[in-house]
């Protein structure tokens, strides 16, 4: 479709938190003064309806995208906005990203009614995270606590949490953030703590590839720096199998005052907590990639491979 655009739709989940993001977006693209008008596509996935069950044995977070892709291909859509930590390491033939933006506060929150950190809980005490990155590293650090699985958007876990089914839960900071729900954070993991998903807290854009004029217009909501450590983060995944479930923690951060560098620890851990294999280097901003691929191989000398053959059935 050539000439200026003047309708935008935007493919989104139905949960709250997705469809604060695609507002946020919209808001982002019709303040860019082209007169555009934009409109949501909200879209169930397999991913939001299966709450029973574990989202790795189903096929892994790409369950939250394929319906938003699907409407791209079928033209029910112009763009998909994702959360990246969400977004397979590999894009399917036929689609990009057109855009990174900038990135909310990437840090894990501990969410707890009665308690104000992990070293408050009783020994025995529930807590329920979503992710067996979170699950690894809480149980390194604190073995004596019994960690459940937690599915569901986010108002259904914390809604579970208010239930009592949980003494506490952890959540990502962004998304309690965004939905203005700051208060209900006890207290935030550190980086050192709970090193991030690879992506937490950066939103994509996604389009088809042969749509140039969507992708130039998504373009100018990109974030350089968020940009590069996320492409750093998600190479580490995409090196090392590429699963979006496999317990990963990725995160990289501009280094020095001219944004030249960039700085990026990785860790790979059994869900037990009990092998860990960590890795930490800096390298160029403008080639993320390849210091996601350094990082990647130094994990593997250091045991991910075996950790991760592990975890397969």
């Amino acid at each position: 479709m050539g000439g200026l655009r003047r309708e935008l739709r935007i493919a989104t989940r139905r949960s709250r938190l997705a469809l604060w993001q695609a507002e946020h977006v919209k808001e982002r693209l019709m303040a860019l003064g082209r007169g555009l008008k934009v409109e949501l596509v909200p879209l169930s996935t397999r991913g939001d309806e299966l709450l029973d069950v574990s989202l790795a044995k189903e096929g892994g977070k790409g369950l939250f995208v394929k319906e938003l892709e699907a409407a791209l291909a079928e033209d029910r859509a112009d763009i998909a906005v994702h959360s990246m930590k969400d977004m397979p390491a590999e894009l399917p033939p036929g689609y990009m990203l057109a855009a990174i933006l900038a990135r909310e506060d990437p840090r894990d929150a501990f969410v707890s009614p009665r308690h104000e950190n992990f070293a408050a809980l009783p020994a025995g005490a529930v807590v329920g995270t979503s992710s067996l990155r979170r699950q690894a590293q809480i149980a390194a650090r604190h073995p004596q606590l019994d960690i459940r699985p937690l599915r569901g958007n986010l108002d259904t876990r914390i809604a579970k949490l208010d239930r009592g089914e949980y003494a506490a839960i952890v959540l990502a900071a962004a998304g309690l953030k965004r939905l203005g729900l700051e208060a209900r954070i006890r207290s935030y993991l550190s980086i050192e703590e709970s090193l991030p998903a690879a992506g937490q807290a950066a939103l994509g854009i996604e389009c088809l590839a042969a749509r140039a004029d969507v992708a130039a217009l998504a373009g100018a909501l990109r974030d350089a720096g968020a940009e590069a450590c996320v492409r750093a983060e998600r190479e580490v995944n995409r090196a090392l199998g590429g699963s979006c479930t496999i317990p990963l923690g990725a995160f990289a951060e501009i280094a020095g005052m001219h944004g030249g560098r960039l700085h990026m620890r990785a860790l790979v851990a059994s869900p037990d907590g009990k092998r860990i294999a960590r890795a930490e280097d800096a390298g160029d901003a403008a080639r993320p990639e390849e210091l996601g691929l350094r990082l990647a191989a130094m994990l593997r000398e250091r045991g991910a491979v075996e950790i991760l053959a592990a975890l397969k059935p």
